[in-house]
């Protein structure tokens, strides 16, 4: 039986309040890890009764997408508390800087200092350079201008960046040796047409994370970065869901637990010699070399 040797270990855990943060606070609290969760809801000018129905009826799409952004942690803390995990969570945007200081200050509070950082939370507004792609259909692709850039930088780049800087400045002035950062990235961050801000800022977080790899493994820390694939976490209509597992070599679309068990042995001991990694976790969807 392989021991992950991560009780009793802290994770603090981004954009958890559904899908792959959701599941990967499950799959570390099931360990034995003490999770502080954080996650924000955007504004949303989408009926909320509306919103309730697409849950009901749980078919994906925009709706329900935007219905599982609006909820609260409070379902998936029940799950690990029931299961015999600890678990607190609190909202908050980390597009904020100053925020991220006073973030790490509750976790200490609550649950000491943080031994494993997932950075998970992300920001996503298709937008394109070609004028021929806007449309206002589905979830919308606008032209590429600084309403969307400015929000993906913000939220999925330099919080990344100011998350592992903070983490390792704290982890330094109380000299530990030992420390886990993992961050979430995209398979298409290499290139993603109607959705080129979010790809890029993707991209960002890939070269952040290389970078602080090679700076900070010789204080006992790791990093790496895991690109998924398509994941069903609420977005993928059944028509979306259908074509892409028929061109997937596992034949189905991904599960937010496919990448929380990937999150896990990333943070487990068995991981210790794999630093600056980019992992593709897609079933096959995508093979790189």
């Amino acid at each position: 039986m392989i021991d992950p040797q991560i009780t009793g270990k802290v994770a603090l855990v981004t954009g958890a309040n559904h899908g792959i943060g959701a599941a990967i606070a499950r799959g570390l609290a099931a360990q034995g890890a003490r999770v502080l969760m954080t996650f924000f809801r955007e504004p949303c000018n989408l009926p909320i009764e509306e919103l309730a129905r697409a849950c009901e009826l749980g078919i994906g799409g925009v709706w329900l997408y935007r219905a599982n952004q609006q909820q609260t942690a409070q379902p998936t803390l029940d799950q690990i508390r029931s299961a015999g995990g600890s678990a607190t969570a609190v909202e908050m945007d980390l597009s904020t800087p100053d925020r991220i200081p006073a973030l790490f200050d509750r976790c200490e509070l609550e649950w000491g200092p943080v031994h494993i950082l997932v950075n998970n939370h992300t920001y996503c507004a298709p937008d394109t350079f070609d004028p021929g792609r806007v449309t206002s259909a589905g979830f919308g692709v606008n032209l590429i201008a600084p309403r969307d850039m400015d929000p993906n930088w913000s939220t999925n780049s330099r919080s990344y960046a100011l998350m592992m800087s903070e983490y390792i400045r704290r982890f330094l002035m109380r000299g530990a040796s030992w420390g886990r950062i993992v961050n979430l990235s995209t398979d298409a961050a290499h290139a993603h047409p109607e959705n080129v801000s979010y790809a890029a800022s993707k991209h960002a977080i890939e070269s952040y994370s290389r970078s602080a790899a090679a700076e900070v493994g010789q204080y006992g820390i790791t990093v790496n970065v895991i690109a998924p694939g398509p994941i069903q976490t609420g977005y993928l209509n059944p028509e979306q869901e259908a074509s892409i597992a028929s061109q997937t070599p596992l034949r189905r679309v991904g599960q937010p637990e496919d990448i929380a068990d990937v999150v896990v042995w990333l943070a487990s001991e068995q991981a210790r010699w794999v630093t600056g990694q980019l992992i593709y976790v897609g079933g096959g969807w995508r093979m790189h070399q």
